[in-house]
C-alpha cells in the first residue's frame, strides 16, 4: 500500500475556532469490539468541526462475529456520513489494520489528507482533543507525530509518553527497583506522567496523529508487528529521519485500558502473555539495534527479573505476574528455534 505524496504541510491557523484548514482521516481498527468501536465513533461527533474536514474509517480485522453488521447499522442509524466501514481480508494485526484504513482513505479522496489520526477502538474522545493535536503539529520545527493525554474515565492520567527501549533499559525493567531508576532516570521507559512535558521518544498508539509528510518520508506502519511495539518502531524510524514526537496534554482521550486486546487489562494482570507480544518485542530490538543488542536485552531483562523475584520472596511480598512469564520468555526470545527474520 502506498500513499500518494503531497507537498502540502499541515498548518495550524493562528485565529478562528477551528484548529486548522486541515483534512484529517481517523482510522479505528476493530476486532470483535463492536460496542466499544461504536462508543468511540459517538465520541467523535463533537470534534468533527474542529478541523475543516474529518472522515473516519473503521477497519474490521476479519472479526468473524457480528461486528461489521453492528457497526454498519450504527453508522446508518446515526447518519454518520463522515464514517465508513472497511472490511479487511484477514486479521493482520494493528499495523496491518491501520494501513488498510489509510489506504482506503487515500482511495476515496482525490484531495490528500493532511494527517492521519490512529485511534484505538477502546477510546472515548474528549471535546477539543483533535484541535489540540492538530495545533501541536509543526513541520517547520520537525514535530510530525503527536499523542494525546490518555486517561481513565474519572480523568486520572495514564502514562502516555515514553522513552525508547534499549538493552540497558531492559535490565532496569527486569529489576524493577526504585533506587535504580533514581540513580539512572533515563533507564525508566515509562516515567511518571508529567503534563508539562512536551517532547517524547514515543507516544501511545491509542491516540496518535501522524502528519502526512512523515508518512511520505517514513512510510506506513510495519505490518510484521502483529500487536505491540509498532508505534515504538514507527516513532524511532521517524526520529532517525529527523522527525520529533510530542505529547499533547491538552488533547484528552479516555482509554479503557486493554479492552481492545485483553493483554494490558488491569483486572487480568496475571493472564498469560500471548506469543505475539514476545515476537513483537524481539522484532523491535533485532530490527532496530541488531542481533547482539537483542541478546543483551534478553539476558539483561531475564537476569533482572529473576533478581526481582528473589527479592520479593525475601520480602515476603507477592505480585501479580503474567502466568508462565519466564518460561514463555525463554521459549520465544532465547530459544534458537525462535529467531527474527
Amino acid at each position: 500500500m502506498h500513499l500518494t505524496p503531497t507537498a502540502s504541510p499541515l498548518r495550524a491557523s493562528p485565529a478562528g475556532p477551528k484548529a486548522a484548514a486541515a483534512r484529517i482521516a481517523v482510522v479505528i481498527v476493530n476486532y470483535r469490539t463492536a460496542e466499544l468501536t461504536i462508543q468511540c465513533l459517538e465520541s467523535l461527533q463533537p470534534v468533527l468541526d474542529e478541523c475543516d474536514y474529518v472522515s473516519a474509517y473503521v477497519v474490521d480485522n476479519a472479526s468473524g462475529d457480528d461486528s461489521p453488521a453492528l457497526i454498519e447499522n450504527a453508522i446508518r442509524e446515526n447518519d454518520w456520513r463522515w464514517a465508513r466501514l472497511v472490511q479487511a481480508k484477514r486479521n493482520g494485526g494493528f499495523a496491518y489494520g491501520n494501513n488498510v484504513g489509510m489506504a482506503a482513505a487515500e482511495d476515496d479522496h482525490e484531495t490528500p489528507f493532511d494527517a492521519y489520526w490512529l485511534l484505538n477502538s477502546d477510546t472515548i474522545v474528549r471535546p477539543g482533543a483533535l484541535k489540540a493535536l492538530v495545533d501541536a503539529l509543526d513541520v517547520e520545527c520537525g514535530v510530525g507525530i503527536v499523542g494525546s493525554r490518555l486517561e481513565d474515565p474519572d480523568g486520572s492520567a495514564q502514562i502516555s509518553a515514553f522513552r525508547f527501549h534499549t538493552a540497558g533499559s531492559e535490565l532496569a525493567r527486569g529489576l524493577n527497583l526504585g533506587v535504580w531508576f533514581r540513580l539512572f532516570p533515563s533507564a525508566e521507559i515509562a516515567p511518571a506522567q508529567d503534563d508539562a512535558r512536551e517532547l517524547a521518544d514515543w507516544v501511545a498508539g491509542a491516540s496518535m496523529l501522524i502528519d502526512r509528510k512523515v508518512i511520505d518520508q517514513v512510510g506506513l506502519l510495519d505490518e510484521d508487528y502483529f500487536l505491540y511495539y509498532e508505534e515504538v518502531d514507527y516513532c524511532l524510524r521517524a526520529r532517525r529521519l529527523g522527525w520529533k514526537t510530542s505529547y499533547v496534554s491538552a488533547s484528552r482521550v479516555v482509554h479503557l485500558v486493554g479492552q481492545s486486546s485483553n493483554v494490558t487489562e488491569r483486572s487480568s494482570a496475571a493472564r498469560r502473555l500471548p506469543k505475539y507480544w514476545f515476537e513483537s518485542r524481539a522484532k523491535y530490538f533485532e530490527k532496530n539495534y541488531g542481533r547482539g543488542a537483542r541478546v543483551l536485552a534478553d539476558v539483561g531483562w531475564l537476569a533482572g527479573h529473576l533478581l526481582y523475584r528473589a527479592r520479593r520472596v525475601l520480602q515476603n511480598k507477592h505480585d501479580q505476574i503474567p502466568k508462565r512469564l519466564v518460561t514463555d520468555f525463554i521459549l520465544y526470545n532465547l530459544s534458537p528455534l525462535n529467531r527474527v527474520h
